[in-house]
């Protein structure tokens, strides 16, 4: 059986002399080159929703594919394609550079510029492997499986704007759906995850900070299962453990997530560090809450800009929510989408607090009354992003999502959205 091997390489000198030393490979089968870290990931993921067996036996990475860093690249597509075996091309094969990629998850490395020899000897022997880990696949060990679940992080433009509210209510409504789903607390030093679902735990996601390899029962260790049916990995308790999360780790936590759940919600709170910084990087759909006052509208430019100008996300990937808003307000979506340059969210969320100060003062946020204005809001959001399934049809009583006892349903956009 051919060896399929797919290059990643966003050189185009690189492309043509990689490709062509590839073809000449005895029992190789080259397939069309992947130009940069985004198109790999989801070349892969296509493949692998078919079946493990599409997927090809070796990826070669050069050392200058971008925009993620190789070895993090490595590191994401150990994690999320475990029977992909991955060789690293590179113009310093030193010994250091060697180990480290062995950590993050590569089965080889190539000295640049290429040997024939070389090249072939290290195709082989990850090829082996790679049929190897797919015959473990199908007798069920315990490694990721799957394609990948959809990341949504949720930041705000200042504090008390209600982030935790948003990202708690988009992950019950994605649970109560049907989807497997994890919620973060990514505000390191001031979560209130736990405080809002009034849980008890010992492990957060500092606990993870310091893995290397973040395997299934390393991650269910850590994550806490809520009455719920709800997964949370929470911030620390003690807040200065949140500077043992960097970027580095948590590219490796989200990653990890994943590939484990439908569905991970991310909440990274108003102060952006470096490991949401990550995750906003990282995520299919980052949200940027925002309250229709002047103080909360200027602090959502100025997240904007910010984002833009460290290149972590573009004005037009992030998704302005609008709560508390009243029809009375000067300050209406259109004009926050003028003065921000992103998009706004269709759905808003009311101002009524009085609906939600009971279950906050209590900790039970996850009970909060199903005829609740704001809850049908954040509801309506999640099937507008498109993180539902669509509820089962009730011929008597309309659609319901599992688990809630009302029957609340999601909008839908006139543009067809979610």
């Amino acid at each position: 059986m051919p060896t399929r091997i797919l290059p990643a390489v966003g050189d185009a000198d690189a492309v043509r002399s990689i490709t062509t030393l590839l073809s000449q490979l005895p029992d190789a089968e080259p397939v069309a080159p992947v130009v940069d870290s985004t198109q790999l990931v989801d070349t892969l993921a296509r493949l692998a929703a078919e079946s493990v067996d599409d997927l090809p036996e070796v990826v070669v990475v050069h050392e200058r594919i971008g925009p993620v860093p190789a070895l993090e690249l490595i590191r994401e597509v150990a994690l999320r394609f475990p029977a992909v075996g991955v060789i690293l091309v590179t113009s310093d094969p030193g010994p250091g550079l060697f180990q480290a990629a062995m950590d993050y998850g590569a089965r080889g490395l190539v000295a640049l510029p290429l040997s024939y020899e070389e090249l072939a000897s290290r195709v082989q022997a990850v090829a082996q492997w790679s049929v190897g880990v797919r015959r473990h696949l199908g007798s069920g060990g315990d490694v990721f499986t799957g394609v990948g679940g959809t990341v949504v992080t949720v930041g705000g433009a200042k504090g008390g704007v209600g982030v935790t509210l948003t990202a708690v209510q988009l992950a019950l409504a994605a649970q109560a759906s049907g989807r497997s789903t994890v919620l973060v607390d990514m505000d390191l030093q001031a979560g209130d995850i736990a405080s809002y679902l009034d849980v008890q735990f010992r492990r957060s996601v500092a606990d993870l900070a310091a893995i290397n390899d973040i395997s299934p029962r390393v991650l269910a260790d850590a994550v806490f299962r809520h009455d719920t049916g709800l997964a949370l990995l929470l911030a620390p308790g003690e807040g200065e453990r949140g500077e043992e999360v960097t970027d580095r780790a948590a590219r490796q936590i989200v990653s990890a997530l994943r590939s484990r759940y439908e569905v991970v919600v991310i909440d990274c709170g108003a102060q952006l560090g470096g490991a949401g910084a990550a995750a906003v990087e990282m995520a299919d759909a980052a949200l940027l809450v925002t309250t229709p006052d002047v103080v909360a509208v200027r602090g959502a430019k100025r997240a904007v800009r910010m984002w833009d100008r460290l290149q972590i996300r573009k004005a037009e990937e992030t998704t302005v929510v609008v709560n508390r808003h009243t029809r009375g307000t000067e300050i209406q979506p259109a004009l926050i989408q003028k003065i921000t340059g992103t998009p706004v969210a269709g759905t808003t969320v009311p101002a009524n607090f009085k609906e939600l100060q009971g279950a906050v003062d209590a900790g039970r946020v996850h009970e909060l009354d199903a005829k609740s204005t704001v809850k049908q809001a954040l509801w309506a959001l999640a099937g507008e992003l498109r993180l539902v399934k669509a509820p089962e049809a009730d011929h008597r009583k309309g659609g319901r999502f599992r688990g809630d006892r009302g029957s609340v349903s999601f909008r839908r956009r006139k543009d067809g959205g979610g």
